[in-house]
C-alpha cells in the first residue's frame, strides 16, 4: 500500500519502485546478474582476474555470510563469470528471478570466520590477501589461496587467520583500509582511535603477487611474530592516532602517500592525519556534516578531493586545499539524492569525476561532480527535482544497500549487496551490473551511432502489423 507524503502526494512503495525498475532493465543496463543470498552479506570486494575469454572474464569475488548462529559465519571466496560489454542480449538481461541464484556466481571456497564479517578489504599489492573486521578489537589477515576450504557445519572450528593485528582497546567493526603502495593496514573503532600497522616486516610472501618473480611460493609464509607463537602470529601497531571523540566509522589512505590518511566518525568530524609529523590530527573539520559520518573516500585521480557520507542523507565533497588546521572549511558541494543515511561512498577507479553512493533507501546512485555546475546553471532560478550531479540511479535492491565495489578491471561494472532481512524471508541480494554505454559515452558518438539506426526504426514503425487493416 502506498502512503501519503508530507505534501499530500502518494509516495511510491519500495515494491512499486522495484517493479518500475525491472521494466527498464533491458534499456538501462548492458548486463545484470541477480543472485539471491541465503544469508546477508555486509561487504563485497572484487579479487584478481582468473581467466579472460572471448565473451566473458572469470574473476574472484569476496563476500561474507552473516548467519543467525545456526551455522558458522563465513568469509566466502566466489568465482564470477562477467559477460563482456555488448555481449548479453536484452532478452537475457531482462529474464531474471530475484528469488533465484545466478549461474554466473559460484562459491569456490569457504573460510569459517571467528565472528561476523563486517568489512573486507583486499591488499592492492596482492588481491589474494584480504583483511577482515568483526565484532572484536582485532583485524584478521587471510591468504585466501592457501586457506583450506572449510564446510560451514554446526560446531565446526573457526579457520585460523594468517596474521592478527592487535592494538585496539575496544571493538573495531567497520573502519578498515589498505594502502595502494605499501602493505599498510588502517583501522578505526569504538575506542575512538585510528590504528596503523605495517605487515611488511613480518611476512615474506603475503605481499608478493604470485608470478611476480619475487617468490616461487604463492602461499603464505609468515615469519614468527612478536607473540612468539608461529601458529598464531600477531603484530602490534606502528601508531595509534587519537583525535576523535566518538566511534571511528571509516578510514582511507591518501592515494599518493602511504603516510597520509583520513578518518570520519560518529562525532561528525573529518580528520586528516600525517604519520610523518606525529600522532595528532593535522586538520580536524569539527562539523563535516550535521550528523554521524559513516563513510569516506579519497579520489585516486586527484588527491585534493575527499568524499564523506553521513546519517544526514547527504554526501559532501571537500577540497583539502580549503581546509585549515583550525578546522575551518566548507564542502565544495553537497550531493543530496538519498532519502536515508548514506552507508558507502566510492570514487570510480577509471573516471576522475565519477563516484557512487549507497544508502539505507535501497538506492545506489552514480554521480558526476563535473556536471554539477552545468546542471545548476541550466536550472537557473527554477527548482529542479533532479539532484545536481546525479548521473544514474540503480534501484535494483529492495532494501538498504550496505556495500558496493567498482571493478578495477572492467570499467562501469559494479557489485553491490543489500540486507533484505526486513523486506523478505531473510538473506540478502548480490547484484553485478554494468550500465549501458550510451549513457556515458561522448554525446556526439552516441548521436552518430543512433543515427545509423534511424532509417531502420522509421521503416519498422511505418510498416503495418499483420493484424492491421488498411484505412478506408
Amino acid at each position: 500500500m502506498t502512503e501519503k507524503g508530507k505534501g499530500g502526494k502518494k509516495e511510491i512503495s519500495t515494491d512499486e519502485k522495484y517493479s518500475q525498475w525491472k521494466t527498464l532493465v533491458p534499456i538501462l543496463y548492458d548486463w545484470l546478474a541477480n543472485h539471491n543470498l541465503v544469508w546477508p552479506s555486509l561487504s563485497c570486494r572484487w579479487g584478481p582476474l582468473l581467466e579472460e575469454a572471448t565473451y566473458k572474464n572469470r574473476q574472484r569475488l569476496y563476500l561474507s555470510e552473516q548467519t543467525d548462529g545456526s551455522v558458522p559465519n563465513t568469509l566466502v571466496i566466489a568465482n564470477v563469470e562477467i559477460v563482456k560489454p555488448r555481449v548479453a542480449a536484452a532478452e537475457h538481461i531482462s529474464q531474471f528471478n530475484e528469488e533465484s541464484r545466478s549461474p554466473f556466481v559460484r562459491k569456490f571456497k569457504t573460510i569459517i570466520h571467528p565472528g561476523e564479517v563486517n568489512r573486507i578489504r583486499e591488499l592492492p599489492q596482492n588481491s589474494n590477501i584480504v583483511a577482515t573486521h568483526t565484532d572484536s578489537p582485532d583485524v584478521y589477515i587471510w591468504d585466501v589461496e592457501s586457506q583450506p576450504n572449510r564446510p560451514a557445519n554446526m560446531g565446526a572450528l573457526a579457520s585460523r587467520p594468517d596474521l592478527t593485528l592487535t592494538g585496539h582497546q575496544d571493538d573495531a567493526e567497520f573502519a578498515l583500509a589498505m594502502c595502494s603502495s605499501e602493505p599498510l593496514v588502517l583501522s578505526g573503532g569504538k575506542d575512538k582511535s585510528v590504528v596503523l600497522w605495517s605487515i611488511h616486516d613480518h611476512i615474506s610472501t603475503l605481499a608478493t603477487e604470485p608470478g611476480s618473480g619475487k617468490s616461487n611460493n604463492s602461499g603464505s609464509n609468515i615469519k614468527k611474530a612478536g607473540n612468539g607463537n608461529s601458529d598464531n602470529p600477531s603484530i602490534g601497531p606502528r601508531g595509534i592516532y587519537q583525535g576523535h571523540e566518538d566511534t571511528v566509522e571509516d578510514v582511507q589512505f591518501c592515494p599518493s602517500s602511504a603516510q597520509q590518511f583520513c578518518s570520519v566518525g560518529d562525532d561528525s568530524c573529518l580528520i586528516l592525519w600525517d604519520a610523518r609529523v606525529g600522532l595528532a590530527p593535522v586538520i580536524k573539520v569539527e562539523k563535516a556534516h550535521n550528523a554521524d559520518l559513516h563513510c569516506v573516500d579519497w579520489n585516486p585521480h586527484d588527491e585534493n578531493l575527499i568524499l564523506t557520507g553521513s546519517a544526514d542523507n547527504s554526501i559532501n565533497l571537500f577540497d583539502r586545499r580549503n581546509l585549515t588546521a583550525s578546522g575551518v572549511g566548507s564542502p565544495v558541494h553537497k550531493f543530496q539524492g538519498h532519502d536515508a543515511p548514506v552507508l558507502c561512498v566510492q570514487w570510480s577507479p577509471h573516471n576522475r569525476s565519477i563516484f557512487g553512493s549507497a544508502a539505507e533507501d535501497g538506492l545506489l546512485n552514480i554521480w558526476d561532480y563535473e556536471k554539477v555546475s552545468k546542471m545548476e546553471s541550466e536550472s537557473g532560478d527554477k527548482k529542479s527535482n533532479h539532484p545536481a550531479g546525479l548521473f544514474f540511479k540503480h534501484a535494483g535492491h529492495r532494501d538498504k544497500v550496505v556495500d558496493f565495489h567498482w571493478n578495477s578491471i572492467d570499467p562501469w561494472t559494479l557489485v553491490s549487496v543489500s540486507d533484505d532481512c526486513s523486506s523478505s524471508a531473510g538473506g540478502g541480494t548480490l547484484q553485478i551490473w554494468r550500465v549501458i554505454d550510451l549513457l556515458y559515452r561522448p554525446e556526439d558518438e552516441v548521436l552518430a551511432e543512433l543515427d545509423k539506426f534511424r532509417s531502420h526504426v522509421t521503416t519498422c514503425a511505418s510498416q503495418p502489423t499483420k493484424d492491421a487493416q488498411p484505412s478506408a
